[in-house]
């Protein structure tokens, strides 16, 4: 939870516009989507990537 939000504070610092914050229940992890660009997947251990 808190690298999801240290995620989303670093995408709006940047006038990145977040479009959406979901939870994929089958695995686990959080996705954000930002802009139509911007894809982060951020799993339960803390480790994120784009996608």
């Amino acid at each position: 939870m808190l690298k999801c939000f240290q995620l989303c504070c670093d995408l709006t610092s940047k006038y990145c516009s977040i479009d959406l914050v979901t939870l994929d229940k089958r695995t686990g992890n959080v996705i954000i989507l930002a802009k139509e660009e911007i894809n982060l997947e951020i799993k339960p251990t803390g480790e994120w990537e784009f996608v």
